[in-house]
């Protein structure tokens, strides 16, 4: 105590008490929780950030990557899932209207229940699916996010990430299980994957791994996903329907109505004597191949109407986008006997609706857990699941991990950043937990710059978001009723987002512009991430051979020694 100047100078608590005095309950909750454990292990003080900052960057996070909870589940029930030909019925005479008692000829469901018409029984399974995506989804989200904020203190969320999901549906296990992997035998490639992935993120490798990729190729991936993306949402089974199938020109214009205007293809074969049939395991398409009433179809112009909205809010910086086209779209298809619908008067329909009606529902993962299956790990195409997955998160995790860490301003003069080592662990360990509970990997989101843009410092932004997705887990009914022309605009917007790398990209210099583009356009076109890498790195190799040729033949023929200056082994490679 101070007896010199007459008073008595306050104890501590006193100090604070006063100099909490005529403060606003936020600025006394702010200085509260700075002075606590809390806040002292999160180092809230050192990062110049608040409680409620935290909080409300937090909130931004969950608002702009929520779309994530239906979108992920959409293209991952393309795949089918653990769906097979033992959950299609048996119908008479193929009239699923029929029943079977009064039933002549019941027919046996063979691989052709998976596809259009999809068979009742496995139409009930992907709904069943999807509903497990959707939980499986929002707990590998969970996770990811907490992990990243109690172990590495960065404002950063996670969660399956677009493009690897693309991947995964389309391309490896293929629609409605049409490609070379099964969906069980997908999640044991990202299972191991995701182990090795840790291991290389324990030993510090992430970094130098990125590097060796080819630099054009490795910028241009992001932008060939991002175009992936977005033919995706313009297409009628995932997206708003405005890419159709054309016979002479494999696309053209589309949106045609539903009812009567669409028809499904089938790959058929024909005979010496002009017999057609069927192609012996061929599949039968979606609805792709519109008869009449091109743009007339409801449900496209109102994911047009969702579209404007996104892009509007997109370009007046409005927090929250990508969510608010999506809710709006999906509670105008919420409406029963409309056009636009997402409960058609259908038996399917009527589940559905029955479904949503519930509102809140915990629904408890029944098929996609666990459903790991290594039988197929001694063919090929399992290990180039396997290694382009790796090298998609190797390249995409770690390159928003930096980014993110620079925007914020966390990164030193070497470009590493304060908590960086378990930053690169929280999302390896996510992925090898996505896999267990029956989803694509996992990884940090580019969203997450509008945590950061809001004050965002500091792993509460990220338990925040993982708040978010934690009440998520009681609106399952609500997620699984989104329609897919409520999902494609923000596929198509993600897509403009991702497409901002191609400015890093040296067009002028032919041997980095080439495989650039051929990356770029093969991801697309192929329907494939993995053909596009291949065809980027392939072209890369093909240009720089001669070069590289060159100048390991004049190192060895020199009698000085190698020389730095006879060719540029690192052209394009940095």
């Amino acid at each position: 105590m101070d007896l010199e100047a007459g008073s008595l100078s306050p104890p501590p608590l006193a100090a604070a008490a006063a100099a909490n005095t005529g403060r606003s309950p936020v600025s006394r909750l702010n200085s509260f929780v700075e002075r606590s454990p809390v806040g002292k292990r999160f180092k809230l003080k050192e990062r110049n950030t608040t409680f409620t900052t935290e909080l409300r960057a937090g909130t931004a996070t969950f608002l702009t990557m929520a779309y994530i909870l239906a979108v992920n589940a959409s293209i991952l029930s393309d795949s089918g899932g653990t769906c097979s030909v033992s959950d299609c019925l048996a119908l008479c005479g193929g009239d699923p209207t029929v029943p079977l008692s009064n039933c002549t000829q019941i027919v046996s469901p063979d691989e052709s229940c998976k596809f259009n018409p999809v068979n009742p029984g496995y139409a009930a399974c992907l709904e069943k699916t999807r509903k497990d995506l959707i939980v499986a989804t929002v707990a590998s989200s969970l996770i990811g996010c907490v992990i990243m904020g109690v172990f590495a203190n960065l404002p950063l969320a996670l969660a399956p990430g677009m493009g690897a999901n693309a991947y995964f549906a389309y391309t490896v296990v293929g629609f409605h299980g049409s490609g070379n992997l099964s969906y069980q035998s997908a999640l044991a490639a990202i299972f191991i994957e995701g182990l090795i992935f840790l291991l290389i993120s324990a030993f510090g490798l992430r970094a130098r791994l990125a590097k060796m990729v080819p630099k054009p190729v490795r910028i241009s991936s992001s932008a060939g996903i991002g175009l992936f993306l977005a033919f995706i949402g313009l297409q009628n089974n995932q997206g708003i329907g405005l890419v159709g199938f054309s016979p002479s020109t494999l696309v053209t214009l589309g949106a045609c109505p539903r009812d009567g205007a669409r028809a499904a293809l089938a790959q058929v074969t024909t005979a010496a004597n002009g017999t057609v049939s069927l192609v012996p395991g061929g599949t039968v398409s979606g609805d792709i191949l519109c008869l009449h009433g091109r743009m007339e179809s409801a449900t496209f112009w109102l994911g047009v109407v969702g579209f404007v909205i996104i892009a509007y809010c997109m370009v007046k910086n409005i927090k929250g986008a990508m969510i608010y086209g999506v809710i709006f779209v999906t509670a105008v298809s919420w409406f029963r006997h409309t056009r636009v619908t997402a409960f058609p008067d259908t038996p399917a329909g009527d589940s559905a609706y029955e479904y949503f009606k519930k509102v809140v529902d915990v629904h408890k993962i029944e098929s996609t857990a666990g459903a790991l299956s290594f039988k197929s790990i001694g063919k090929g195409f399992f290990w180039e699941a396997l290694v382009t997955f790796l090298y998609v998160d190797i390249l995409d995790t770690t390159g928003t991990l930096y980014s993110m860490a620079r925007f914020a301003g966390f990164t030193d003069a070497n470009g590493d950043f304060e908590g960086q080592y378990f930053a690169f662990m929280s999302d390896a360990s996510a992925i090898v937990i996505g896999s267990l509970l029956g989803t694509s990997p996992v990884t940090a989101f580019i969203e997450s710059s509008t945590g950061i843009r809001e004050g965002g410092r500091t792993g509460l932004t990220a338990l925040t978001a993982a708040w978010y997705f934690f009440l998520a887990f009681f609106f399952t009914p609500l997620l699984a009723s989104i329609p897919p022309w409520a999902v494609g605009p923000p596929l198509i917007l993600v897509g403009v987002l991702m497409m901002r790398a191609v400015t890093e990209i040296e067009w002028g210099d032919m041997r980095q512009a080439i495989p650039a583009f051929i990356t770029l356009i093969l991801m697309p076109l192929t329907y494939s991430i993995a053909y596009g890498l291949i065809g980027g790195i392939g072209t890369f190799i093909i240009l720089h051979l001669w070069d590289w040729i060159a100048g390991w033949m004049r190192k060895y023929r020199t009698i000085e020694g190698p020389t730095s200056n006879n060719v540029n082994l690192d052209n394009g490679v940095k």
